[in-house]
């Protein structure tokens, strides 16, 4: 009798277990969060550029999260699942140049993009390669700065929200929510600009939610190539 008791507290332990872990899993669609590096350098923060350089003047990924309907979302699903550079090899140059570090101090990347495997990939159904890649080919197919300038906006001037918002749901289809900082001048600017894709990672989708945060009517654009080159 004690032994079928026994047996049947761990069956229902390992369920209950297996229970929480499909539900931490859980999620509906994901954001692809793209930041804008002069609105993360001009700050009263300021930034630190790579140990590889200067980035180029373009977005750069933040993240790819798993997010819920409701507005919550899963982190940190697998605390067993470390990052590790060979497993992206192929893709370092790639994050090297689209995914950069711009924290102090200086850094090479690995400790940015290990806190987003960590806090995100491991919550995203996505191996570690299957997880980057995504996110790489998702930022070149948004191809934000591009589609900004073929609406003739620029960096380095002033620009109603509504006229950026529109110009990247008309160059990549789906409504984007813009989030704003402040810079040392007090001017509100465009910091991030995140879009929303699919449970499968696969495609762009309409936004089920958007995270809360307010710009003004008019923000900057600012430059980042006007930006010194030692940060």
């Amino acid at each position: 009798m004690k032994l079928k008791s026994a047996a049947f507290l761990s069956l229902l332990v390992l369920q209950c277990l297996a229970v929480l872990t499909v539900a931490q899993n859980d999620f509906d669609f994901f954001y692809l969060v793209q930041q804008w590096p002069a609105s993360y350098c001009d700050t009263e923060r300021s930034c630190c550029y790579p140990t590889t350089g200067k980035p180029a003047e373009d977005f750069s990924i933040h993240g790819l999260w798993p997010n819920r309907n409701d507005g919550s979302w899963p982190s940190n699903c697998d605390e067993g699942s470390s990052f590790h550079e060979s497993e992206v090899s192929d893709l370092v140059k790639r994050m090297q140049q689209e995914w950069p570090s711009l924290a102090c101090p200086s850094s090479d990347g690995v400790r940015f993009w290990s806190h987003e495997w960590e806090k995100h990939g491991t919550c995203s159904l996505l191996n570690q390669h299957q997880y980057f890649q995504t996110a790489l080919d998702l930022k070149d197919k948004s191809n934000l700065l591009q589609v900004l300038k073929d609406a003739g906006i620029r960096p380095g001037k002033f620009y109603s929200l509504e006229k950026i918002k529109e110009a990247i749901q008309e160059g990549v289809g789906y409504t984007p929510f813009i989030e704003c900082n402040v810079d040392q001048g007090g001017n509100r600017q465009l910091y991030q600009v995140y879009l929303c894709v699919d449970s499968s990672a696969s495609d762009f989708i309409e936004c089920p939610t958007f995270p809360h945060g307010r710009c003004g009517s008019e923000i900057e654009f600012p430059s980042f190539s006007s930006l010194h080159d030692e940060a």
